[in-house]
């Protein structure tokens, strides 16, 4: 996500690094090159020469002339600069008290709609809520199935018709059928078509008079770039939007729609989908992904997927641990299964500040399965004692798990490097505290894991 436009931006800003101060000169030399990076990546240019007046005017002010690290100074100015492009506060889907809430999707072909309009769905599901899904879009060949086939394997409701003529009709029942059945929120996937035309305007407009949503939301392919943001501005002029939906943005999206739509349109991101499974949906969150373009990374997000599969008890049960010493195999395998929970690899590393984004292609998922199939190829009593693999149980953990025996060796030979760290990481623990310490102080900063992952690097395996 942003890969290029991240690199592009980091180039930019070396140019900076290194001066002494900042002046008119060298900033506006940076400038320059970061104008070049946002527009080759598709950013609008309004958006681009809006976004670097301001970051000059800033940037050649008092308070920044006497920094004396002025890369550093310019990119948190741009960083503050692009959250406000991209919205500043995280916007919440509020709903209205009377229920059913109805939401109206639209969007064009190929946007991905009628996933988001399951993903949305299973999102309100997950807080409770009861919702309907309404299968409107009767010009795309297999959009109801599809609609259907999702809400299925969901478990929630669709409403559709077999035969029908009528987008308007379908959707004005689908809403009876929420109201009368009890649903919360009712969400009404409707046609798109590959542009912007008067007769699909035609008909979603007719949909929302009949339906009357409480919400119209768009949904934007943001690897579409520019067209994206065209196509948003067409449908905010005839049906009035309420918020945007941005999906494919785990693909090789170069950024210009995201950082372009919320200036252009005029009403918040709300949600942006980062996968094909439906639960590859996540609230927009302008700081976070102003802090991933520009290379910062998104701790934050990391550590509310990290809460998702690990408990504080459990968190807690390894800080003994590792205050006592103690790092087995048996803890790393547990780890490496918590980390495989928490989404693929790629993504995860990518939510981490600094370097590791350059370490991707080093790793990847098969040296993690390659690990797991050597982890379950030993006995349990091998996982939690080490020390007692010799050689003929090494060339045993080998044939079982299909890989050479230098494989098994070189990761016997990371754990126990991990654990001779983790031996001195107790001993701080051991004192003032302990482990207990450190969680009350961990529950106070909201992180629920332990400092240092405990996971070998690209070479261990």
């Amino acid at each position: 996500m942003f890969d290029s436009l991240t690199s592009g931006l980091a180039r930019a800003f070396e140019k900076l690094r290194g001066g002494g101060r900042l002046s008119e000169a060298n900033i506006e030399e940076g400038l320059r090159a970061v104008r070049v990076a946002l527009l080759e990546a598709d950013v609008h240019f309004k958006v681009v020469k809006d976004l670097l007046d301001r970051v000059k005017s800033r940037a050649v002010g008092e308070e920044v002339l006497r920094s004396v690290s002025p890369s550093q100074q310019i990119v948190q100015v741009f960083h503050e600069e692009l959250v406000a492009v991209l919205g500043g506060k995280a916007a919440e889907l509020e709903l209205p008290e009377e229920a059913p809430a109805v939401l109206l999707l639209a969007g064009l072909q190929g946007s991905g709609k009628t996933t988001t309009a399951a993903k949305l769905a299973l999102h309100f599901q997950k807080k409770g809520k009861k919702p309907l899904l309404v299968a409107a879009d009767l010009k795309r060949p297999g959009a109801v199935d599809q609609l259907r086939t999702l809400g299925d394997s969901l478990k929630i409701p669709v409403h559709f018709e077999e035969k029908a003529q009528r987008a308007p009709a379908v959707a004005t029942r689908g809403v009876e059928r929420g109201r009368g059945e009890g649903a919360d929120v009712v969400i009404v996937d409707t046609a798109g078509r590959l542009h912007v035309d008067e007769e699909m305007m035609r008909e979603i407009a007719e949909v929302k008079a009949a339906t009357k949503p409480h919400r119209v939301l768009l949904v934007l392919d943001a690897m579409t770039g520019q067209d994206a943001v065209a196509s948003a501005r067409a449908f905010a002029d005839r049906l009035g939007l309420d918020g945007v939906l941005l999906t494919k943005l785990d693909g090789d999206a170069r950024g210009g729609a995201a950082l372009s739509v919320r200036t252009v349109v005029g009403c918040p991101i709300l949600f942006v989908g980062v996968g094909e499974k439906p639960g590859d949906l996540e609230p927009f969150h302008p700081d976070r992904m102003a802090s991933r373009i520009l290379g910062m990374g998104d701790v934050v997000s990391l550590v509310e997927k990290a809460k998702a599969v690990i408990r504080e008890e459990e968190a807690e049960a390894e800080l003994g641990k590792l205050a006592a010493g103690e790092f087995s195999l048996e803890d790393l395998f547990q780890n490496l299964q918590r980390l495989k929970r928490m989404g693929p690899l790629k993504k995860v590393l990518g939510l981490l500040p600094g370097g590791f984004g350059n370490a991707l292609e080093a790793v990847d998922e098969r040296s993690f399965s390659k690990m797991e199939a050597i982890f379950l190829s030993m006995t349990p009593s091998e996982r939690r004692h080490p020390d007692r693999i010799d050689g003929s149980r090494r060339a045993r953990i080998a044939r079982g798990s299909g890989n050479p025996v230098s494989a098994v060796n070189d990761l016997l030979q990371a754990h126990r490097a991990m654990r001779k760290q983790m031996k001195g990481m107790g001993s701080l623990l051991s004192g003032g505290g302990g482990a207990s310490k450190l969680m009350k102080q961990m529950r106070r900063r909201g992180l629920p894991f332990r400092p240092g992952s405990g996971f070998p690097g690209p070479g261990a395996s």
